[in-house]
């Protein structure tokens, strides 16, 4: 049986199997109470604004934790007749209910658009989140819902649920769950801490996510640059991601030869990591489309070590980044690109950082390498793990390798991917940013 710890677990178990969505038109509704902690994780993970829709259950009169069906917002209503007939609840009974729950759904509704707009979901994926659900009478009021407000799309997202209730969702277009238990009896029985979540704690959570979101979102009075570039390199033209921030502000190219560029989930989870911390960054294909499907160029690392030094030439000329220090992010071939490059006399790199990398691919070059370098490899990649000791021992330069516990080639086990990017954050913060700058803590 699958456990959570607590919903805030389960939240970023969830947004690591919706990194796909990470950089597309998404609105994050969360279902109060339990389901917004959930969302909150989700939404901080994908960069997307967070907004709840809410709902109350209609419990059965004699067993008040029962659904026999749901209401919300904008008059939205769903009965599940099967309950009503087998139990026998009367129109009366059923009226009585309502009018109970929807006196509580307008005080929570109030308590919680104080103060706050609702996000217009008009044409938007209105991504849909809770904390579990049981019978699916709430999750399908919320999806109508969202539906009703104009969104083009309607995701429903859980970390559990029995697959006979995620049938029944019929009101969205995909639904995402993380576990389907063929035994199931309660949504509170797959956390260790399922404790109450307060109106309070929705509030400011609320709170939380619309202050991160305005302070990541571009301001025209802002000084920077956000936008999608073409990179001279010699006979062709990358393609990439340039997001500057202040003028002269440490930059990191992310160096990637196939299959994880810069349209990745898991590459953009990791810039805006980066960029949390106050550092611009170019995302980078280093191959174009017809090049990544031949082998032998995946793997001419001095192929790719050579556009990466050209690529990072182009972006010292460009408007904000004169002067900027400039860091290597690369994995798999990438990373023995980066570190290739980095061994030529005068290398314009200030850090490298190598995330389930091949640095053995630099081979006999790793000496000459000069920048302080960080290894990050999961632990149960094995074979990987062991080239980086190889090339750890290689080299001459200030290096760490640092083993995430748990984690596979691609770190797509729950926490793992959060935590390289961590590292990463860390180690550019420490050789790309001035120490007094540092000191007062700067962006994070």
């Amino acid at each position: 049986m699958v456990v959570f710890d607590n919903r805030v677990d389960a939240g970023g178990r969830l947004g690591d199997r919706l990194l796909s969505l990470r950089g597309q038109d998404v609105v994050v509704l969360g279902l109060p109470r339990g389901g917004v902690p959930v969302a909150h994780e989700v939404a901080r993970m994908l960069d997307a604004p967070l907004d709840v829709v809410v709902v109350r259950k209609l419990g059965v009169p004699s067993q008040p934790e029962l659904a026999m069906g749901a209401i919300g917002e904008e008059g939205a209503r769903v009965l599940d007749e099967r309950t009503l007939q087998y139990l026998g609840v009367t129109d009366a009974q059923l009226e009585q209910v309502e009018e109970r729950e929807r006196a509580v759904l307008e005080a929570r509704t109030a308590r919680f658009r104080e103060g706050r707009e609702r996000i217009d979901l008009t044409g938007r994926t209105a991504l849909v989140v809770d904390d579990g659900i049981a019978t699916g009478s709430t999750a399908r009021v919320a999806c109508r819902i969202a539906r009703q407000l104009g969104a083009g799309r309607v995701v429903l997202a859980v970390p559990v649920a029995p697959q006979e209730a995620l049938d029944r969702v019929i009101e969205a277009d995909e639904v995402v769950c993380l576990a389907t238990p063929s035994s199931f009896v309660a949504v509170g029985q797959h956390y260790r801490d399922f404790a109450a979540t307060e109106d309070d704690e929705v509030v400011a959570l609320l709170d939380a996510a619309r202050h991160r979101h305005e302070a990541r979102r571009p301001a025209a009075s802002a000084p920077g640059r956000e936008a999608d570039v073409r990179v001279p390199a010699g006979t062709v033209q990358l393609e990439g991601h340039l997001h500057l921030l202040a003028p002269g502000a440490g930059v990191v190219v992310f160096a990637h030869g196939s299959g994880s560029g810069r349209r990745s989930p898991r590459n953009q989870y990791v810039a805006s990591v980066l960029q949390d911390a106050g550092l611009g960054t170019l995302l980078l294909d280093l191959l174009t489309d017809e090049e990544e499907t031949e082998r032998a160029d995946v793997f001419d690392v001095e192929l790719l070590a050579r556009r990466l030094l050209l690529a990072t030439a182009w972006l010292r000329e460009q408007p904000g980044a004169a002067g900027s220090p400039v860091g290597w992010f690369g994995a798999s071939t990438g990373a023995g690109a980066a570190l290739w490059a980095a061994a030529e006399p005068g290398a314009p790199v200030a850090a490298v950082v190598s995330r389930g990398g091949r640095p053995d691919l630099a081979g006999e070059r790793l000496p000459s390498v000069r920048a302080p370098t960080l290894l990050v490899v999961g632990s149960q990649d094995r074979e990987v793990l062991g080239l980086n000791r190889w090339a750890q021992e290689s080299m001459r330069c200030p290096t760490r390798l640092a083993v995430v516990e748990g984690a596979t080639h691609l770190f797509e086990e729950p926490g793992t991917l959060a935590e390289a990017a961590g590292l990463a954050r860390d180690w550019f913060r420490r050789h790309l940013v001035p120490a007094r700058e540092r000191a007062d803590g700067g962006p994070r």
